[in-house]
């Protein structure tokens, strides 16, 4: 997957600039972005400061660390049951 040219904070403080008043079209001639990226990225962090968005990537770090974790359980219990249930 490409990594983004700009960092959360960074789009964060993109829409700030937006949402004080410039028009998109001298948001998006200024950092060089389509209306389309303004507007996924309005949507994405809504009304976010830096620090709730920094929040926000540290849980959904953790919950994919969690979803790894409960898949490998899951993993090893079938494993577990398919050794248990031959006849030796």
């Amino acid at each position: 997957m490409k990594r983004s040219q700009f960092s959360d904070e960074q789009k964060i403080r993109i829409l700030t600039e937006y949402r004080s008043g410039k028009t998109t079209k001298e948001i998006c001639a200024q950092h060089n972005l389509s209306p389309a990226t303004l507007y996924n990225w309005q949507r994405k962090f809504g009304d976010m400061d830096v620090q709730e968005a920094r929040k926000h990537k540290a849980i959904e770090e953790e919950n994919a660390r969690m979803k790894r974790i409960i898949a490998d359980q899951a993993m090893q219990i079938d494993i577990l049951k398919e050794i248990n249930s031959k006849k030796w």
